[in-house]
């Protein structure tokens, strides 16, 4: 996608602090799962449960009545059988738009994803599940599977560090495709997989990577996809008028055009491959959800649950 050449201030000085947002868009979230008159969400959480008249004071959570002014209790289980590998797309793409690697509030498509990857960990650790990272690029990065606090420290150590190698520069282009088959041959023990990916580099050939998630699926995962894009640009492909220079932020190529005399047929293209992506995930029944970076996090967290209720 186009590289925007001219850079706004940074919001985000140290990439350290990623899991600390991550955790305070959770804390949002389930506030806002409790206060809403569709709080059946919240019975997902296996860390609360309401507190009834007559039960010992001792397990209440008062930093949640503080939020919620509503009394839960906290519940401590046995880790669930839920196993869970999310998978980032680090390729060059993801990256895009440059200048918003370091903002919060509209971030880039790689900030976004990591964001949402360390919130719904961190959903995954209040419910005692099992996670796993992968991240695929030109140096492949693979995890165990872990549930302890030292291991998810781990896997957020390691979130912040590649988003401080490839804040300046992204990766070269990478085949989702392979990397999907590789996961259905080496995940032996069935699991939810979540996938965080543009998508931009399977469109030339979309069969090939739908071959791969059908893979996925003949070895018993749950599949959820979150196709992330910038919307306005990247599906509406809405610029201002007048030339501009596009860089492909994977080969470098520049291309220079007016974005209004292509935005008809781009939108077309657009349309068809993803009226083709919805068919194919329903017929081989995973969950696709289109998220625009700029609609926040919220999505992202309920799809999970869903998913979690409908597995558990």
């Amino acid at each position: 996608m186009a590289e925007i050449q001219s850079l706004e201030p940074f919001h985000y000085r140290d990439f350290e602090h990623l899991e600390l947002l991550a955790k305070q868009v959770v804390e949002g979230f389930i506030t806002g799962l409790h206060k809403s008159p569709f709080h059946g969400f919240s019975v997902e959480f296996s860390e609360h449960r309401i507190y009834n008249p007559g039960e010992s004071i001792r397990n209440i959570d008062w930093k949640l009545f503080a939020r919620t002014d509503r009394l839960y209790t906290k519940r401590y289980e046995e880790e669930t059988n839920l196993r869970c590998r999310i998978l980032l797309d680090t390729s060059g793409s993801m990256f895009y738009p440059r200048e918003r690697m370091r903002q919060v509030e509209n971030p880039a498509k790689f900030l976004f994803s990591a964001t949402a990857t360390l919130a719904l960990m961190n959903l995954l650790k209040r419910q005692r599940d099992a996670v796993a990272l992968s991240l695929f690029g030109r140096e492949d990065f693979h995890s165990q599977v872990g549930s302890t606090y030292q291991h998810h420290k781990a896997l957020a150590t390691k979130l912040s560090q590649v988003l401080e190698e490839k804040s300046l520069k992204g990766e070269e282009q990478v085949s989702l495709s392979d990397q999907l088959h590789l996961m259905a041959e080496r995940t032996e023990r069935r699991s939810l997989i979540i996938i965080f990916s543009d998508l931009l580099e399977v469109q030339d050939d979309p069969q090939v990577f739908l071959d791969a998630l059908q893979h996925l699926k003949h070895g018993k995962h749950e599949v959820v996809l979150f196709h992330t894009l910038d919307r306005e640009t990247e599906t509406d492909f809405d610029f201002q008028s007048g030339p501009h220079k596009f860089v492909d932020l994977e080969t470098g190529q520049e291309l220079r055009l007016n974005p209004a005399d292509i935005q008809g047929a781009y939108q077309e293209q657009m349309k068809a491959f993803r009226d083709l992506l919805r068919r194919k995930c329903l017929q081989y029944r995973i969950d696709l959800h289109e998220v625009d970076v700029k609609d926040g996090y919220s999505k992202v967290l309920q799809s999970y649950l869903l998913k979690r209720k409908k597995l558990y």
